[in-house]
């Protein structure tokens, strides 16, 4: 009966390790690219990186991302890496300037998160937002898809989703990337969300493409000290340099059901930043704002 109960134990034991997440979990890696889904370039990415390891888990940020559009790429990492578990890989390559001198990297930020990039200001919003813990430089001689060494123009498939894979799978720690870094990073410039006399100010990151919708950077915390209530009345400009484009006093809304169709209404985004739209309407198309670095908004009462 000893022998029975013994072996009972031994086999539950057996199964609560097999069972365990940190013995099943998979290496996850996100890819984010602007390569659009017309041609088999994100598939041979993934293909890489299951070459690597078959058990990884592989997901896709976005692959619109416009062409060369490195504001654009900075900001759906800022948008979705947070939300990703601890140790989550990223792949992230809009690239226009493939086979320079601009170095190829891989950040590990505060949060946990690693990111495989070139760095060329797609970390921008990343580094200011999760912070940086370190930054290593790919070494190629090391970290690069075997027989590629001819190639110049396809470091996504080459080197960073096979970075990316072998750092997710563990088959490579984080210091044998390539050497250590400074913790500084290439900037994009932009107006960074600001409270002054009675004035909010920041920047446009992105539309909701789907519905035209323009969201800001500006949080919730500088709009409630403005004093800005829902059901309230604000003065929304918006600039494109210098040039003003758009000047009109809007209600703050929590949903747009609480507006008639086709209204100008503010409200706060899904990630809690002041936005404007038209009420089941366009605003990007009916006003031509668009978004990026050098666009501008300004919020007062």
């Amino acid at each position: 009966m000893f022998m029975m109960q013994r072996l009972y134990s031994l086999a539950v034991m057996l199964v609560l390790v097999l069972a365990s997440p940190t013995k099943a979990q998979k290496g996850i890696v996100v890819f984010q690219s602007d390569f659009g889904l017309k041609d088999g370039a994100v598939s041979a990415m993934k293909g890489v990186a299951l070459g690597v390891s078959p058990t990884l888990k592989l997901e896709d940020l976005t692959h619109e991302i416009p062409a060369y559009n490195i504001w654009e790429a900075a900001y759906r990492l800022y948008q979705t890496v947070p939300y990703y578990p601890k140790g989550t890989v990223f792949v992230s390559v809009c690239d226009p300037g493939v086979g320079t001198e601009r170095k190829s990297v891989v950040m590990l930020t505060k949060s946990g998160h690693y990111i495989v990039t070139p760095d060329n200001g797609t970390l921008t919003l990343l580094a200011e937002h999760l912070g940086i813990a370190e930054i290593r430089q790919i070494d190629e001689a090391i970290n690069r898809l075997r027989n590629s060494g001819a190639s110049y123009t396809f470091h996504g498939r080459d080197v960073y989703a096979y970075t990316a894979a072998r750092l997710a799978a563990r088959t490579i720690t984080f210091q044998q990337v390539g050497p250590k870094l400074p913790a500084q990073i290439v900037k994009l410039d932009y107006q960074r969300a600001e409270y002054s006399n009675g004035v909010v100010k920041g920047n446009i990151p992105v539309l909701d493409v789907q519905y035209g919708n323009v969201w800001s950077n500006i949080p919730r915390t500088l709009i409630d000290q403005l004093g800005v209530k829902p059901g309230a009345s604000v003065r929304v400009q918006i600039f494109h340099g210098d040039t003003s484009l758009y000047v009109k006093t809007v209600r703050m809304v929590n949903t747009f059901g609480e507006a008639p169709l086709g209204d100008d209404v503010a409200y706060m985004n899904s990630l809690l930043n002041f936005s404007i739209a038209v009420n089941q309407g366009n605003f990007s198309e009916k006003y031509k704002v668009f978004s990026g670095p050098d666009w501008r908004i300004v919020v007062s009462k």
